[in-house]
């Protein structure tokens, strides 16, 4: 069976890195082509399996060619600063990476979205997250693999990105009552939801599989 040529934008996040870190360790991938807006310097050093690539997500370039494509594009308002800048990033940004795979021959799509994501969210950013969901559906891909997590564990400050109060006062808040939580608003670690998209990539299924946040615990 030919190795899988990957693409995965995102890389510098929670999820994106732990789905870097599992897919060069992946037998069956030959090739991970990383997208990232800024040079990560310690990425070349972690596998000759690795192409970064650093792009301007507004302005893409022809990709690589490639199998399957993972998107864990992501930020907060705080962060964005407007919900312009927001909705640039996960929604225009989700958008053009999925096309530009698809041209690329990517046949499977793994995406990163949030728990509650609703086009029709009364909720600014679940909104977009929704419409986002709704977009990525009519590219057509044949398999198309959408995750939902809750609140995602994990140091964001090791990553070298800005820490986030809110989030990181929710994990301290919530993690003793986790294990008491329902599965959908349960704190989950990235390298959970990475192992999830990872595992149903592989199975190679056909149309639209989205992953709730109690289906990521279960998996």
């Amino acid at each position: 069976m030919p190795k899988l040529r990957v693409l995965l934008a995102g890389g510098t996040g929670l999820v994106g890195r732990a789905l870097l870190r599992r897919l060069l360790a992946d037998p069956q991938v030959a090739t991970v082509h990383a997208l990232a807006r800024r040079v990560v310097p310690d990425w070349p050093a972690m596998n000759n399996k690795l192409r970064p690539l650093q792009v301007d997500f507004a302005a893409l370039p022809p990709l690589p060619v490639c199998d399957e494509a993972y998107l864990a594009l992501g930020t907060t308002l705080r962060q964005a600063g407007s919900r312009e800048a927001f909705r640039a990033i996960d929604f225009d940004a989700v958008l053009a990476t999925a096309l530009a795979a698809r041209e690329a021959g990517a046949r499977r799509l793994m995406v990163v979205s949030s728990v509650g994501a609703d086009a029709r969210s009364r909720t600014f950013y679940t909104r977009v997250k929704g419409e986002a969901e709704d977009a990525l559906r009519a590219l057509g891909f044949e398999h198309l693999v959408i995750a939902r997590p809750s609140l995602l564990l994990g140091a964001r400050e090791a990553l070298g990105q800005a820490s986030r109060p809110a989030e990181a006062l929710a994990q301290r808040c919530l993690s003793p009552f986790a294990q008491w939580m329902p599965a959908r608003l349960r704190p989950i670690a990235a390298d959970t939801v990475a192992a999830a998209l990872i595992a149903a990539a592989r199975r190679d299924g056909q149309g639209v599989e989205v992953l709730e946040a109690a289906d990521l615990h279960a998996a």
